[in-house]
């Protein structure tokens, strides 16, 4: 053998050995090293998880009140798995199924359409978690024809029925309170993959509004898992995990049940007055906060929804209803999420911005019918003009040219059109120390921020609207192309960057550009009520376990100051008062028990609604009581409502009379809602729930039930 030849012998015998070294060494790692993850993931393959959700906290009101709490239900559930694998993709399964529960076939149908199978305009009651989850279609099944779909499988494929414990709102004294509490719903994909950073198990029901989901975390507790081991035709042959589910916690809020129900049913009120007057009224808002520390007491919005609803399953109609025009939009939570320009409640800002301009608050001005701004009349309210008054009569009875003149007056020595490089803007600078365009940062979802409508927010406004107004005729509809509204198109093409004087005058009486939500009124007056301190409007007290021990306290946050001096806050304090003696508001509080004070606002309103009537004024009334020791800040806005003081005044005073124990024009101290003038501070004591019966079925059917949750 040549030298040529042995040399190739020994490349393929080292290459022999080398491949043996690594087949080798490759064994060794898959048996060896990772020995642990694979068997794991062997046992996975022949595992089922069964998650038993874990009863939810309740939530409950100052006192010890439930406002949401648990119960025990029976579900009937449909598993898409297998209806999905008949040949009718269980058309003739759904359509017996309903004819024996007594439910409405599209009803049903929808509620088990995924969200993503269904186009974008007919998702109303659509499934929004997963097609492996059990999707119940009513919570509410009569025992016996439980039993009765169950023990025949074979007619109703890929139908079941559990006991389950359903989240239930007890509406205790007529209280809705779906805006605040929210609602639970089933898991999305998005939840299962994690979005929010948080682990679930698909038949897990989360929070998806309020309250429900903001302290989800607290509420929900942590599901119990049973985990089978199966062999290859799915049957059980061992159970290798067995946790039972711990129960969430309760949160208590600072709400009371009382004034909760009593500010719905004065809203309610106050929409159905304005109706009656000849207003839409399409909605409203009613706020109660705290002054001393932001802790909200009561919050509303109209129209609202019941939460239980949810849990019974929404109806096509129902869930359509939810976001129509023509409802009112109940989903919206306009006390959070509404943006209204605030009227003449904003004169209280208009207050600190002249006293920080130099004007002296104690002297009297000029109110004439009118003030000439450029080429354009501004108006006092009716065009009634008033003489000269003080500052505090004008604020009384909300005289609206005194300011159109002081703001004018400020916009031209900050250089008008031309403003100097530094201008004082104390009109925009008093706003922004009240906080306007900012989240109040209440602990609930989608606040909406408002909008402050200074030269930032001019500028940044033309540059996203400049092309519309400079190509005003070809892209405005012929409707829009009237004289007012092309002349204001060329006016917006040509400086639409600027404030302008119509602008300056317009922001010192709430109109204009400038929008805010309610509840971001009621922190304002709160902060005037208190001294002059920014609280962020909180309502959640504590989270408490299902033993009663405290887990966490929410202590109150301070935001701020609103930058003006104690005389400011005095004369505001003697000002608004005045407004319920002998101002717009004096009507609606005359021989009231209790010295209040407030602010009534009339916001014109531009456009027009979905059936071509032009809109209607919203209606405000912004105030604090006791007028000299204040402690409760309230405010009512009715969307499209009319007057200030006639639609919001009074309900205004309703929520009063319940909160001091008003009867008639007398006090009754043993009907005041908070004896002692201050609402409560200690925790209360949560009774624990109470334990479902053995069968929600009867005693002598335990065995079936037994069958009926069998896993």
């Amino acid at each position: 053998m040549n030298q040529r030849s042995r040399l190739s012998l020994l490349v393929i015998q080292i290459f022999f050995v080398s491949l043996m070294v690594a087949l080798l060494g490759r064994l060794f790692y898959l048996q060896v090293a990772a020995g642990p993850t694979y068997r794991d993931a062997a046992l996975s393959i022949q595992s089922r998880d069964v998650a038993t959700p874990a009863n939810r906290g309740f939530i409950v009101d100052s006192s010890g009140v439930p406002l949401a709490l648990s119960k025990v239900a029976l579900a009937i559930t449909v598993d898409r798995t297998v209806i999905d694998k008949l040949p009718d993709e269980g058309v003739a399964v759904l359509r017996k199924l309903v004819k024996l529960l007594g439910l409405q076939y599209s009803d049903v149908w929808q509620r088990t359409r995924l969200c993503g199978e269904l186009p974008k305009g007919v998702r109303a009651g659509c499934w929004t978690g997963s097609r492996f989850q059990p999707i119940p279609i009513t919570k509410s099944a009569d025992p016996a024809l439980a039993l009765r779909i169950v023990e025949r499988s074979d007619r109703y494929p890929g139908i079941s029925a559990t006991p389950v414990a359903i989240r239930s709102y007890p509406q205790t004294l007529g209280v809705t309170g779906s805006h605040v509490l929210g609602y639970v719903g089933p898991l999305t994909e998005a939840d299962l993959a994690g979005a929010n950073g948080r682990t679930y198990f698909r038949s897990e029901f989360i929070g998806k509004t309020g309250l429900e989901i903001e302290y989800d975390e607290y509420l929900r507790g942590v599901p119990g898992i049973k985990t089978f081991i199966v062999d290859r035709k799915e049957a059980v042959t061992n159970t290798s995990q067995d946790t039972k589910p711990i129960a969430g916690n309760h949160l208590v809020t600072s709400l009371d049940v009382r004034l909760q129900a009593a500010s719905e049913k004065a809203l309610e009120g106050a929409v159905k007055r304005a109706r009656s007057m000849g207003y839409r009224a399409d909605g409203g808002a009613a706020v109660v906060l705290d002054v001393r520390n932001g802790q909200v007491l009561a919050l509303a919005s109209y129209p609202s929804f019941d939460p239980n609803a949810f849990e019974r399953g929404l109806t096509i109609k129902e869930a359509q209803a939810l976001y129509s025009e023509d409802n009112g939009v109940p989903a919206l939570n306009r006390a959070l999420q509404g943006l209204y320009a605030p009227a003449s409640t904003f004169k209280a800002v208009s207050v600190v911005a002249s006293k920080a301009a130099g004007y002296d608050l104690n002297k009297s001005y000029s109110c004439p019918s009118e003030v000439q701004v450029g080429t354009r009349a501004f108006q006092n309210f009716e065009s009634k003009a008033q003489g000269t008054i003080s500052m505090k009569k004008a604020i009384a009875i909300s005289c609206d040219t005194i300011w159109y003149q002081i703001a004018y007056d400020e916009w031209v020595r900050d250089g008008g059109l031309r403003p100097k490089s530094n201008p004082n803007d104390h009109f925009f600078n008093a706003a922004k120390g009240f906080q306007v365009g900012v989240r109040t940062g209440v602990d609930l979802p989608s606040e909406s921020a408002g909008r402050l409508a200074d030269r930032e927010y001019k500028k940044t406004w033309y540059e996203q609207n400049k092309a519309f107004y400079c190509n005003y005729r070809d892209r405005a509809t012929k409707a829009q192309q009237t004289p007012f509204l092309l002349q204001l198109a060329q006016e917006n093409c040509v400086d639409g960057d600027k404030i302008r004087g119509g602008d300056a005058v317009n922001f010192s009486i709430g109109q204009g550009d400038t929008v805010i939500t309610p509840i971001k009124l009621a922190q304002m007056y709160a902060a005037i009520a208190n001294g002059g301190t920014i609280w962020q409007p909180t309502i959640a007290k504590a989270v408490v376990s299902q033993q009663g021990e405290v887990i966490q306290t929410f202590e109150p946050i301070e935001l701020g100051d609103i930058s003006a001096d104690s005389q400011t806050i005095a004369f505001l304090h003697d000002a608004l008062q005045e407004v319920t003696l002998s101002g717009t508001s004096a009507g609606i509080f005359s021989r009231f028990p209790v010295p209040t004070a407030g602010k009534t606002g009339t916001a014109q309103v531009f456009g027009r609604n979905s059936n071509g009537t032009q809109k209607a004024d919203t209606s405000w009334y912004a105030s604090f009581a006791p007028a000299k020791k204040p402690r409760y800040a309230v405010v009512m806005m009715v969307s499209q409502g009319g007057f200030g003081a006639s639609t919001s005044g009074v309900g205004v005073r309703e929520i009063y009379e319940t909160l001091f124990g008003v009867q008639g024009n007398i006090v009754k101290p043993e009907l005041a809602l908070f004896p002692k003038g201050k609402p409560p501070i200690k925790l209360p004591r949560i009774s624990p729930a109470k334990k479902p019966a053995a069968s929600i079925l009867n005693p002598e059917k335990a065995k079936k039930e037994i069958a009926v949750t069998k896993p």
